[in-house]
């Protein structure tokens, strides 16, 4: 039962609405794992995200401009960008593509909206609008003409499930007398630098040490494609352990650690054979494990190549 009282909690824990035990959404990781990686591989920032942010995001499946608050800004397309790959993207309707590609690809254009011609250096993450392929340019830039197209979607590649308590855990949180169920109270004390005020809040924390299981899937779609995603994902985690997941991670807040990593595969062709396989024998390939994070990094080109050898030679889908 949990305690429930004025001046009771400011953050509460999200918990499972059957068991009301403490869990960790898929969400949470999947959104701090994207943005390490949009700060890894140093992408620009070409979407509005509420309340004042700024995310990355693919506008389209192929490589264009963003354009916000009178600036054109350069994004990668979602079939090569590894970003929106993994984590998947939302056509933009402030996207502009050059015209050979919107004319071959019979995409849909935003309507009255006249083409324009976009000056840009190679490997620039901005462009400007000018009046003409004539235009005066400045050194190393090109100019193309652009058509404002509604942008198409991508498809995550990566799947994060919620993270449950292990059983072992759960029956150890069970037993602590806090006044909350399974959780713990953290108090703090705003300062006012000025007036010496204090302002106490209450926050609700999962105790340091629960297990949580924590599963990821990958689709493969690509062979190359797949082996760059599969180590962007290694580092992402190996940064995120040693970053924070969720709010105050400057507080002392929101450390994990990745531990007991097991692999697993299965072709289309053993899909597709499920149904004519005996009881209880699903065919899942297993992989060699490796303990934590620093294993699976020292370890990755032994992976890599373990993977490579059970995907098809040519491009095909598998998980």
């Amino acid at each position: 039962m949990k305690t429930v009282d004025i001046g009771g909690l400011d953050k509460p824990v999200i918990r499972d609405p059957l068991t009301q035990y403490p869990y960790l959404p898929g969400s949470s990781i999947k959104g701090k794992l994207r943005s390490i990686l949009e700060r890894l591989l140093n992408k620009p920032l070409n979407r509005t995200g509420g309340s004042g942010t700024y995310r990355y995001e693919s506008d389209d499946l192929e490589d264009g401009f963003t354009e916000i608050e009178r600036l054109l800004i350069r994004y990668e397309g979602a079939k090569t960008c590894p970003i929106s790959r993994l984590f998947g993207s939302t056509g933009g309707s402030n996207c502009w593509l050059e015209k050979d590609k919107f004319e071959s690809q019979s995409l849909e254009r935003v309507q009255n909206v006249s083409s324009r011609y976009i000056a840009w250096v190679d490997e620039a993450k901005t462009g400007r609008f000018v009046d003409n392929d004539r235009t005066q340019l400045n050194s190393e830039e090109v100019v193309k003409e652009f058509i404002k197209v509604k942008g198409r979607n991508c498809p995550a590649r990566l799947i994060i499930r919620d993270c449950h308590l292990l059983p072992e855990s759960a029956e150890q949180l069970k037993k602590i007398d806090t006044g909350l169920f399974m959780t713990e109270w953290k108090f703090e004390n705003g300062i006012d630098r000025v007036t010496a005020a204090a302002n106490p809040r209450q926050l609700e924390r999962v105790p340091a040490g629960s297990k949580f299981q924590f599963e990821l899937v990958y689709t493969v779609e690509n062979r190359e494609q797949a082996i760059e995603d599969l180590q962007n994902i290694a580092i992402a985690l190996a940064i995120l352990e040693d970053d924070a997941l969720g709010g105050h991670g400057s507080r002392g807040y929101g450390k994990v650690k990745f531990q007991g990593f097991n692999f697993s595969y299965r072709s289309l062709d053993q899909y597709r054979r499920i149904t004519s396989t005996p009881g209880g024998s699903s065919e899942i390939t297993t992989i060699e494990p490796v303990a934590d994070t620093q294993a699976l990094l020292d370890n990755f080109v032994r992976l890599r190549d373990d993977i490579l050898r059970r995907l098809p030679p040519a491009e095909g889908n598998s998980n």
